[in-house]
């Protein structure tokens, strides 16, 4: 089966590579967004209000509906025990790495976090007040997820964060996410995703008050949820499948590239591209994946993702591979350009997170490096940027004249409005100054 890998090398004289990498966007878009209209949105449009209006009613329908898990009211929010008792049976050896990870983050966090950096009379930061932070329910567990969404938050100062997970793991939410909010001091959380989920967070039900953020990955319906309630509440980004863009000359070891491009393709969806300009490269990637893909557990699912989702291309130039990529502005770039790679680096404008140099795969700022592994997806770099800490804080303008520099302005205020034809807000000056 991983001989049918050969359709995904182009060469870039070939006129079907821009098809080819255009044909990746379009499955990428299909994965994360509903049409306007289509049954999924007016579904989706539904199971919104319906939380509006029964609020944890509607909750624990839906829970028993799509996690096939029966709750009462009072189990939708993990009991303070249960998260002691969770973070108890944490391992020794994975809870110290699961700490050193957490100040890695903080470390670098605290570092970018311009929040109390500025100074200036004319503008104050200050932290979003309430969080909801999403964190993607399986039979595995995502303590990373916990760790940067969370900890971000927690450098910029936001006082209550809430988070939520689908009870998937014998009929609640995974002990290891449990004991990782318990390590982070998050005493909120409830055992509810999807749809439903985000909509209980931007609208507040018996049970939980209303956030003014979400945050996190999640699936479609999720996705398509925070898109609805945005303006209700603030977003992070509407993240699709994960996506990594290799940018490789001859210097890059092959083997290496393609178990990049494996670590994103096994995420069923997920996307890999590299860009070469070494035919050779290109050839030997694609036959170090044939031999890697049918070693991984997923096998079968991964080699679906690449054959749908992913491409090796082969450039003329590393002006090209440049060009495409800020074009592509993927959510992971990888430079693996030997001596070259900062002098690349320092050319792309649009990507999520980029990681210089063949010893920084992806892996390294999932986990462990700092920054947060949320990242905008499917082009969205262009305008998104990755969660930080300055992501959790909001700026509010400071304006403070005495009497003369406003009678100074007057006659100008006075122009501008009367111009707009808004009288009153120029009577609002001129009344200051009447006799």
């Amino acid at each position: 089966m991983s001989e049918s890998l050969d359709r995904i090398l182009f060469n870039y004289q070939d006129p079907n590579w821009s098809d080819k990498l255009e044909g990746i966007y379009e499955a990428a878009q299909a994965a994360t967004y509903f049409e306007d209209g289509s049954p999924e949105d007016v579904t989706l449009t539904g199971i919104i209000q319906k939380v509006k209006q029964t609020k944890n009613k509607a909750l624990l329908d839906f829970t028993q509906r799509f996690d096939q898990v029966e709750l009462e009211e009072d189990e939708l929010r993990v009991s303070p025990e249960a998260l002691k008792a969770a973070h108890e049976q944490l391992p020794p050896a994975l809870l110290e790495s699961l700490r050193l990870a957490i100040d890695n983050v903080r470390s670098y966090q605290r570092a970018i976090f311009v929040g109390d950096k500025r100074s200036h009379p004319g503008i104050r930061y200050s932290a979003i007040e309430r969080v909801g932070v999403c964190v993607p329910g399986a039979s595995a567990p995502l303590p990373s997820t916990v760790i940067m969404t969370v900890v971000p938050a927690q450098v910029a100062g936001v006082r209550d964060i809430a988070v939520i997970s689908p009870p998937r793991y014998q009929g609640s939410i995974h002990p290891v996410i449990l004991g990782v909010c318990y390590e982070l001091g998050i005493t909120e959380v409830y055992r509810m995703g999807g749809a439903h989920a985000v909509a209980a967070l931007a609208y507040g039900t018996e049970t939980i008050k209303p956030v003014h953020k979400i945050v996190g990955p999640g699936n479609q319906w999720v996705q398509m949820a925070k898109r609805k309630v945005f303006g209700r509440v603030d977003i992070d980004s509407i993240a699709g499948p994960s996506e990594v863009l290799i940018l490789a000359n001859d210097q890059a070891n092959p083997a290496w590239v393609a178990a990049d491009m494996l670590s994103q393709a096994e995420h069923a969806p997920g996307s890999a591209v590299v860009f070469t300009d070494s035919d050779s490269l290109a050839q030997s990637v694609l036959e170090e994946l044939k031999k890697q893909v049918v070693t991984l557990d997923r096998s079968e699912g991964t080699i679906d993702c690449l054959l749908r989702f992913s491409s090796i291309i082969a450039f003329d130039s590393i002006d090209n591979m440049v060009e495409q990529a800020n074009l592509l502005a993927t959510e992971h770039l990888e430079i693996q350009c030997g001596d070259q790679t900062q002098a690349v680096a320092n050319r792309i404008k649009n990507a999520g997170a980029m990681f210089l140099g063949a010893y920084t795969p992806v892996a390294v700022g999932d986990y462990w490096a700092g920054p947060s592994h949320t990242l905008p997806t499917g082009r969205t770099a262009r305008f998104f940027s990755a969660l930080s800490s300055n992501s959790f804080i909001k700026s509010t303008s400071i304006i403070s004249y005495d009497e003369k520099k406003l009678r100074d302005s007057v006659p100008h205020i006075v122009a501008l409005a009367t111009t707009e034809g808004l009288d009153a807000h120029a009577k609002s000056v001129q009344v200051r100054f009447k006799k």
